[in-house]
């Protein structure tokens, strides 16, 4: 597996960068009663953009063995966070409360986990699609809607959300509440992504994809389980983008 020295150095600071947050939010939230939802956020934005910025210091050829070595670190970081190395290591327990939700649990990490692998179920065969297409630059539409949107949809809903609706979660009967306000969130950052790549479509195509692609996006983010998003949204606004290039 040929990984070329910055990709090693790349991710030794964004993984140190990435624990250093965690650790901070943790103490906000034992020593400040800042809400977990905020502080999970946070993690939510370091995991998506801090890479991206890192990569503008600390540049390397992203290739299959990369993203491949991506998972398996993304599995090794939510590792150190299982009950037997956090109950003996005080660091990583503190970490841990910067997102593990009084609501969520004991399924903090079930749902982190299971997420994790589908959503990499999910944009494996889109990558290798539109990639394949010459369109590669399209998935950083769905890219951005979650990494923004559905970051943005929590802590938006909890600050200035009124009505709510609820939706279910895996592995339990328990009942989650969302908010409309939380889900325009999503809506808003599909529109403006798909603006953003918007050289890519022709007219047609354009205001198919605005009419589109941010309601599914939205639908599917308001209807999926709890902290199951991502793969839903990846799904959904990858299979609505591959169908409106092709039969549109």
């Amino acid at each position: 597996m040929n990984i070329p020295a910055e990709y090693w150095l790349h991710h030794a600071v964004f993984y140190t960068a990435l624990f250093l947050i965690h650790y901070v939010c943790g103490l906000l939230v034992i020593h400040q009663n800042v809400k977990v939802n905020y502080t999970r956020k946070i993690n939510h934005f370091a995991f998506f953009f801090l890479p991206t910025l890192l990569s503008w210091v600390i540049e390397y050829p992203y290739s299959a063995a990369a993203f491949f070595m991506d998972m398996i670190c993304a599995f090794i970081f939510l590792t150190f966070f299982i009950a037997p190395l956090r109950s003996r290591i005080g660091v990583l327990n503190v970490m841990f409360c910067s997102f593990d939700r009084p609501e969520d649990r004991p399924l903090t990490l079930t749902w982190l986990y299971t997420q994790f692998i589908a959503s990499y179920l999910v944009l494996i065969p889109l990558l290798a699609y539109f990639e394949s297409h010459a369109m590669l630059p399209l998935v950083m539409i769905i890219i951005i809607t979650n990494g923004i949107g559905d970051g943005l949809a929590e802590p938006v809903g909890i600050k200035f959300g009124k009505r709510k609706y609820t939706t279910y979660a895996l592995f339990t009967k328990q009942k989650y509440v969302r908010s409309y306000i939380g889900s325009a969130c999503v809506w808003v950052t599909a529109f403006i992504a798909i603006l953003i790549f918007h050289q890519y479509f022709n007219t047609t195509q354009l205001i198919a994809a605005l009419l589109t692609v941010p309601l599914l996006i939205t639908l599917a983010e308001a209807f999926s389980p709890h902290t199951w998003d991502s793969p839903l949204i990846y799904a959904v606004g990858g299979v609505s983008l591959i169908g409106i290039l092709h039969f549109v």
